[in-house]
């Protein structure tokens, strides 16, 4: 009887421990955002580079809005001046699959020049695309262009790097077909303390990449 207490006991604090720890983690990371969050180009300071963070532009055969919402960031932060050259970082794995190249054509759509853009294929995971802005395309500073949530989190990483990061933040979507990413965040966000306590590291780096003044 008492092992059967004692397991039981064990089988209450699992969750419990869990639930602390996502909670922990995400205070963390909205605290490190703190400030550095803008969502008017009227206000956002001016950086050289920003770096747009991908993601697919169709989910189950319809648009995504995640996507939709952080190409008009990123056109609405380049046509207002509030910086000068576009880093996308996104997953190009496949050769079916190109994440940045799919952004920068419809940016161009939208009316940027192509000669800002600079497509960085290697952007597997937010923690890839943060530390490859900073080793490939060797920048300091950066306005990072995503979802709130997804701002928050780039911004730690970055923070952990030594760079300077603000984020703008694209329209969010709604709670219901936001949900299952909500859910992913959280546990994104612990993966995050994972990463920097374990040094890991971005699966692919290569050579530098200049970015004009």
């Amino acid at each position: 009887m008492r092992k059967k207490k004692v397991l039981l006991l064990i089988l209450l604090l699992i969750p419990c421990g869990l639930a602390l720890t996502i909670y922990l983690c995400n205070r963390a990371i909205a605290h490190a955002a703190k400030n550095k969050l803008y969502s008017d180009t009227r206000s956002i300071p001016f950086n050289k580079v920003g770096l747009l963070l991908g993601t697919s532009k169709f989910v189950h055969g319809h648009n995504n809005p995640f996507y939709d919402h952080r190409i008009s960031a990123a056109t609405d932060l380049l046509k207002a001046n509030k910086i000068k050259y576009l880093i996308i970082s996104g997953d190009n794995s496949r050769s079916d699959y190109n994440e940045p190249a799919s952004m920068r054509s419809d940016l161009m759509a939208a009316g940027i020049d192509s000669s800002v853009i600079y497509l960085d294929y290697a952007g597997f995971r937010t923690f890839d695309s943060v530390i490859r802005l900073k080793k490939i395309f060797g920048q300091d500073s950066v306005t990072i262009i995503s979802q709130q949530f997804h701002n928050e989190r780039a911004i730690y990483i970055a923070g952990k790097e030594g760079l300077a990061a603000i984020g703008f933040n694209a329209a969010d979507v709604t709670a219901r077909q936001g949900t299952t990413t909500q859910l992913r965040e959280k546990l994104a966000r612990v993966k995050v303390f994972l990463d920097v306590w374990f040094g890991k590291k971005p699966k692919f780096l290569g050579s530098r990449i200049v970015i004009p003044g």
